[in-house]
């Protein structure tokens, strides 16, 4: 009788688990720190560079030749300067409020669509949810949004930079998507009970996704902070452009901010200093809001998307 060995250091497969749920060996964790290792210094050292050049002396740039990694003889000069002209800080206000307002407006607009479209018996909600994706496959393109815009009166308003694009198809998906994850039974016993549909949403779905909504509200957020392209179409007025713009005029441009006069001449600090300084002005807020609004992304998207 031939006796089968099993070789106690090979590992058998569990058949009732995936492949992927079974624990992983000493090479794959190495080779996946090494990875996410990489990935992290390709991320964090270009925003080392660029905040160590903002605040760098004019001797320690022309010694290096351009960006500086290693910091020594700080010099705070290119903030004071930016900011003495003003129109950064303008700059920057125009941003926030166009954020806060714009992602306050777009995530009222995309709540309500979404609880619309999430029930069943709601009127028409597939042929309506159907022209909201569809604009997925079909966008109207620059000259008849321009055309639109300017028609509406709102050439060099700030409302131009929010109603163009008030809400995300993608968002409005996302956000469906949780809702219908919502058990009918509760809404169901809130009816009963003689909830209207206003007092549903407000007091049983919203508490049920906050952590939807705060994704979606960064993801609104991030998208009015970087307002680049449609200020560059819709806005000429330097008073009301938002920070993304002028970053653009600084970098690409060529031009020096508005900065007054005990700031001009010898004590002018180097241009690369002060573009590097309106690059950090402009990264800073949402790398700080992000820590604080990222442990919702698994439950807030992923599991919204995959269980709707």
């Amino acid at each position: 009788m031939t006796v089968q060995t099993i070789d106690p250091v090979r590992r058998q497969r569990r058949p009732d688990r995936a492949a992927w749920e079974e624990p992983e060996s000493a090479v794959g964790r190495t080779a996946k720190t090494i990875v996410l290792t990489l990935v992290v210094l390709s991320v964090a050292f270009p925003l080392w560079t660029v905040a160590v050049t903002s605040i760098s002396s004019r001797k320690t740039i022309n010694e290096t030749g351009g960006m500086v990694v290693i910091p020594r003889d700080l010099d705070l000069s290119a903030y004071i300067t930016i900011f003495s002209g003003g129109q950064v800080t303008n700059a920057v206000w125009v941003s926030t409020l166009v954020s806060v307002v714009g992602a306050a407006f777009s995530l009222t607009l995309t709540v309500m669509a979404a609880y619309g479209l999430s029930r069943p018996n709601s009127v028409a909600h597939r042929t309506i949810l159907f022209y909201f994706l569809l604009t997925f496959l079909i966008y109207p393109g620059m000259v008849p949004s321009y055309l639109v815009v300017t028609a509406f009166g709102l050439k060099d308003n700030i409302w131009a930079l929010v109603l163009p694009s008030a809400i995300s198809a993608f968002n409005l998906v996302v956000v469906r998507a949780f809702f219908m994850n919502v058990p009918q039974e509760l809404l169901d016993s809130a009816r009963l009970d003689g909830a209207s549909e206003w007092g549903i949403l407000w007091r049983i779905v919203l508490p049920l996704s906050k952590a939807v909504i705060a994704v979606v509200g960064l993801f609104y957020a991030v998208t009015y902070w970087n307002a680049f392209f449609t200020a560059l179409l819709y806005i000429d007025d330097n008073d009301k452009w938002p920070v993304q713009r002028l970053l653009q005029s600084y970098i690409l441009a060529g031009q020096s901010p508005n900065v007054s006069g005990s700031t001009v001449g010898a004590s002018m600090p180097p241009t690369l200093a002060i573009k590097m300084a309106v690059v950090v002005i402009t990264v800073a807020p949402i790398v700080a809001v992000y820590p604080f609004v990222q442990r919702h992304f698994v439950k807030g998207v992923i599991v919204g998307a995959v269980k709707g």
